[in-house]
């Protein structure tokens, strides 16, 4: 049997600038594992070599090529190689408000729409997250914006619905909420399991058994999540890696960035300055 070379890994994170809300990442992972995390808005996935064992809140997928991985807003997930020589991959990930605005183009039911399902075969979709991504790279806006909107609506169409919010009504549920409110407060000094929850008028499992049925992982590694989206906000905004707060030191932000986001966090940047000078140019 041949050796799985594990070395040739590579990345790119970046955003297209006639493309606002919308990010983008084609890679190849083979070592590389995603940690539990969501995002604040979609992700459309499209392997085109390998596998991704993708775990959810109801259990792994394992996405190959002609399949579309799609996670909603805020849902718990992690990704890893499903096969030795890991997996190629080009996803979307675009703001809700895209979504919401496409779908009420299309007359849609009024209200945050979703997916039900996770993992599709639809190889003309996966193509077209591949062609999205293809038009972007070679800066022609007019094939990228129709692309992206004729993907949304084959998925919205095919797999989408209207997804209802769920309503904090239990003392478990309002103890999590509570907790979120701290944790996103004291970000940068939070305080122990033991403390919020004498703060909160419970007890620590209680809390962490309600924080992590709510939002789908425990307190910590809710918290390592948040800091990591909040690091994005800054690097955005022209923060200099070296000076991006909320972790303890540079390597720990480099570590944890690197292990949700998928690149570091002085590539990521270098990207996003880069493509809003340039368009970019295409991954290996």
């Amino acid at each position: 049997m041949a050796e799985v070379d594990t070395t040739q890994e590579w990345a790119r994170h970046w955003q297209y600038t006639e493309l606002p809300q919308l990010d983008l990442l084609r890679a190849r992972y083979v070592r590389h594992t995603f940690p539990r995390h969501s995002h604040e808005g979609y992700v459309f996935g499209s392997v085109s070599s390998g596998v991704e064992d993708v775990g959810l809140p109801g259990g792994t997928v394992h996405a190959g090529p002609g399949t579309v991985v799609m996670i909603n807003p805020e849902v718990p997930h992690t990704a890893r190689a499903g096969v030795p020589e890991g997996w190629v991959y080009a996803t979307l990930y675009p703001s809700a408000q895209v979504i919401d605005g496409i779908a009420a183009e299309l007359k849609n039911p009024r209200g945050t729409v979703g997916f039900a399902e996770t993992c599709v075969r639809d190889p003309y979709a996966a193509r077209l997250v591949a062609d999205v991504h293809r038009a972007a790279e070679e800066g022609n806006a007019l094939a990228a914006d129709s692309v992206l909107r004729v993907l949304v609506a084959r998925l919205l169409d095919r797999h989408g619905g209207v997804m209802t919010a769920r309503a904090p009504h239990s003392a478990g549920a309002r103890d999590a909420a509570r907790a979120r409110a701290v944790l996103e407060e004291r970000m940068q000094r939070p305080p122990t399991l033991e403390a919020l929850a004498a703060e909160l008028g419970t007890s620590p499992f209680a809390l962490l058994r309600a924080f992590k049925k709510e939002y789908g992982m425990p307190p910590h590694t809710w918290l390592t999540d948040a800091r990591v989206r909040r690091a994005r906000r800054m690097l955005d905004a022209g923060t200099a890696p070296a000076a991006v707060v909320g972790f303890t030191d540079q390597p720990h932000l480099n570590r944890h960035f690197t292990r949700i986001v998928g690149v570091p966090p002085g590539a990521y940047q270098r990207e996003r300055a880069r493509t809003y000078k340039t368009g970019g140019d295409t991954c290996p």
